[in-house]
């Protein structure tokens, strides 16, 4: 799969996380470059952050599928899951649609862990598993160990 627009490995020689293919000249690079992922052997190419005209365009244009993440309709869409789940707080790329806020729920888990395992409430008995032979037995082994 080839990955075109805006390529976040990419972002210090673009400019950084810009969109692209917004100007006619920006446009025609983007067009050049599927042209080139499709005739180099790409099975499919991401369009990410460009234009949805421009990917149209490059629905009609070429003849392998076109998937978008924030450039619009196309064969298919993609969205990065901790995007979507709202795991990264500091920053959301204008193309994403957040479906949850995982991170505070996950914050919250973390900080209940901690108090539990702090306050002796976790481990409970539940979770943890027991000596299936006679604890004398285990008692004499242990002692073997401290002489």
């Amino acid at each position: 799969m080839g990955h075109i627009g805006l390529t976040p490995q990419s972002s210090g020689q673009l400019g950084g996380f810009k969109a692209q293919g917004r100007t006619v000249q920006s446009a025609k690079a983007v067009i050049e470059d599927a042209i080139a992922v499709q005739a180099a052997g790409a099975f499919s190419i991401l369009v990410e952050a460009v234009p949805p005209e421009v990917t149209a365009f490059l629905c009609e244009l070429l003849t392998i599928p076109v998937y978008s993440i924030g450039a619009g309709p196309a064969h298919g869409q993609l969205l990065i899951c901790g995007d979507m789940l709202g795991l990264f707080q500091a920053f959301t790329p204008k193309f994403v649609k957040r479906y949850a806020n995982v991170a505070e729920v996950e914050t919250q888990a973390f900080k209940t862990y901690i108090n539990d395992v702090k306050t002796g409430a976790f481990p409970e008995d539940e979770h943890v598993y027991h000596v299936v032979e006679p604890l004398d037995e285990f008692k004499k082994l242990f002692e073997q160990y401290k002489k």
